[in-house]
């Protein structure tokens, strides 16, 4: 089989995935489902942040400590962030815990889209000016993101909650909170509409290097930027508009007990050694 023929068969096979298991049927356990409860894109995307923020560890913990956050600044917390001081933000989480992540830094994110509502009027228009259309994926765009959200100056923070592409970093949590803010399907809610989707960079963690390991669409040892830029080439040689389209459904295969990581590895021609990267229990 040729290699055009190849990537044909290839592309069937993840069109038949995403068919199968894009839906807000398979979302849960999925911290994107908090965003749903939010008609409001102000909300939404501060809602997103927090969710993509800590969306690492468990997922049953991720959801936990996303709703002990999001419960605290009902009905809105675009008017929540806004209308608090900074000290009463900070007094408000001075408890919160979720694994590495302080109240302190937690503090400070809300700081950081204070000011960000502050000075641009919401995280859209913050992220927005920070685009270049000179740019082909949104890395560089993320890092201005990142700095803009960082000025509150905990440092701590801005290691543990915003990660930054240029010291390699994947950026997971950040490329995670594009792909929901940004696509618009079953799934991802969108609103970001001047953000295109061809410019999204993969949401590459731990569990979606493994899958991208075992379907050899990367031989890189490290879940770092070039490793997620590497896996986002091949993803916009099979979709130029929409690179990260295959993300979700290829995020429920071994997270989810209702998935078929074998029948998919089998149809994409990868079995063997490469399905014992699926025996372990994964998580977000």
């Amino acid at each position: 089989m040729n290699n055009t023929a190849v990537e044909e068969r290839r592309k069937i096979v993840l069109e038949e995935l995403y068919c199968r298991y894009n839906t807000r049927a398979y979302v849960e356990p999925d911290p994107i489902q908090f965003l749903y409860r939010y008609d409001d894109l102000r909300d939404r995307e501060i809602v997103g942040l927090i969710s993509s923020s800590l969306a690492y560890g468990r997922v049953s913990q991720i959801i936990k400590a996303v709703k002990a956050v999001i419960d605290t600044m009902y009905p809105s917390p675009y008017r929540f962030i806004r209308d608090e001081s900074d000290s009463s933000l900070s007094d408000r989480f001075s408890r919160f815990r979720y694994r590495f992540t302080s109240g302190r830094e937690l503090a400070a994110l809300l700081h950081g889209i204070k000011r960000a509502i502050e000075k641009w009027g919401s995280l859209r228009r913050c992220f927005s000016v920070g685009m270049d259309d000179h740019d082909d994926t949104v890395e560089a765009a993320l890092c201005r993101f990142s700095e803009s959200l960082g000025e509150d100056g905990c440092s701590d923070a801005r290691n543990s909650l915003l990660p930054r592409p240029e010291r390699g970093s994947a950026c997971k949590r950040l490329n995670l909170f594009l792909r929901w803010m940004v696509r618009r399907d079953d799934v991802d809610p969108g609103g970001w509409d001047e953000v295109p989707t061809s410019k999204l960079i993969i949401p590459l963690d731990t569990h979606m290097h493994r899958i991208c390991l075992a379907c050899e669409i990367t031989n890189r040892k490290q879940a770092d930027m070039p490793t997620a830029l590497e896996i986002t080439r091949f993803f916009r040689g099979l979709y130029p508009d929409d690179p990260v389209r295959y993300d979700f459904p290829l995020s429920r295969l071994g997270i989810r007990d209702d998935t078929d990581v074998k029948a998919f590895l089998q149809a994409w021609g990868r079995m063997g050694q490469f399905y014992n990267l699926f025996q372990e229990d994964m998580s977000l």
